[in-house]
């Protein structure tokens, strides 16, 4: 069996089996919550007292929209142009006792396709369900590896949260989760993925295992630890393992976050480790404007990935037009750590639509 050993962090070592057993029991609990969720619905169903109005059906729209203009400077001056980076549609329904379906279409590039012409998937198809302390989630659902980042950046539109722009993991996957909020400071979560992402469904065998932590001491203060192991598709392959750790604070005035990401065996080769941080920070002068900036680092074991490692950085503003648009004309620079490769510079245009 694959043994490994997470890096030293607080000086406490974990074996990524320990871990893969404390996960398989987890999910255990999880897998029959769901089933006494779903057995419990025709019960709730067969329910025929009248609902009080805050019980009603609710449905409600999901169009959201992200496009830039952007030109380089300097090596890169020909580099300019329109984009569509992505739109989503689609549309959830709040049903009583705490049930939620949703479903979501991703229109987008595909690295898979040469011709930029855009491609459609599912990224969302999923029932949720909130009662008391529990959240349970299964189907299409957004995966947990990354997401209070992503939340806590906000700046989606203009780029994605470190893990997901250095592909360290899937923003939604086909998997069963369960979140269970002890009180007001301490929640955990356990999920059981695919582990192939939206745009795969099931290619091939094995199953992505990920638990996580999140401690707010105060208002507006998070902490949140994550660890995850993607098993081996085939003999010849490794598992993948994934460790995150989160630290941010928040307040109507201001945030600032950081973070720190590894992970072994990427692409499930072996040996093949990277890891890197991310810190980013924003200023709001009133309902309307503020500022932002964010450095990324990436780093890879033995610089298997020497041609994405390196350092990039984000100076931008942000302005709200009304409740559904927001503007965040922005500077980038990025430093590549290979030898005798230019730094760039870049300026975008972001925008969002958001229903």
């Amino acid at each position: 069996m694959f043994v490994t050993s997470i890096p030293d962090l607080c000086g406490i070592k974990i074996k990524v089996r320990e871990l893969i057993v404390f996960l398989m029991n987890v999910m255990k609990l999880i897998i029959m919550g769901m089933v006494g969720c779903l057995l419990s619905v025709p019960a709730l169903a067969e329910n025929n007292e009248v609902q009080s109005k805050d019980d009603q059906k609710k449905g409600s729209a999901i169009i959201t929209i992200f496009s830039d203009f952007h030109t380089g400077f300097g090596n890169v001056n020909d580099d300019r142009g329109f984009d569509l980076d992505r739109a989503y549609i689609g549309y959830q329904y709040s049903l009583p006792h705490g049930l939620q379906l949703k479903a979501v279409m991703d229109f987008g590039q595909s690295d898979d396709v040469g011709d930029y012409q855009r491609i459609g998937y599912v990224k969302n198809a999923m029932i949720s369900w909130k009662s008391g302390k529990w959240t349970l989630n299964a189907g299409l659902i957004s995966t947990t590896q990354f997401k209070l980042q992503e939340d806590f950046w906000g700046k989606r539109y203009v780029m994605k949260s470190f893990q997901d722009e250095y592909k360290f993991g899937s923003s939604a996957d086909l998997a069963v989760s369960a979140a269970y909020k002890f009180n007001d400071v301490v929640s955990a979560d356990v999920i059981l993925t695919n582990g192939e992402g939206y745009k795969k469904v099931q290619v091939k065998d094995g199953l992505q295992y990920g638990a996580g932590v999140t401690v707010t001491p105060v208002k507006g203060f998070v902490i949140r630890a994550y660890g995850s192991f993607n098993e081996a598709p085939e003999d010849n392959l490794e598992g993948i393992t994934n460790v995150a750790a989160f630290m941010g604070y928040k307040n109507s005035r201001f945030s600032v976050a950081a973070e720190y990401n590894w992970q072994s065996n990427a692409k499930n080769v072996k040996d093949q480790d990277q890891s890197g941080v991310s810190a980013y920070a924003s200023v709001q002068f009133n309902k309307n404007i503020g500022m932002f900036g964010r450095w990324d680092y990436l780093d890879s074991k033995h610089d298997w990935n020497n041609a994405s490692d390196g350092m990039a950085g984000i100076l931008g503003a942000e302005f709200k037009l009304g409740k559904y648009i927001k503007l965040a004309p922005n500077f980038r620079i990025w430093s590549p750590k290979a030898d005798g490769v230019d730094k760039s510079g870049y300026f975008y245009l972001n925008a969002s639509f958001a229903l």
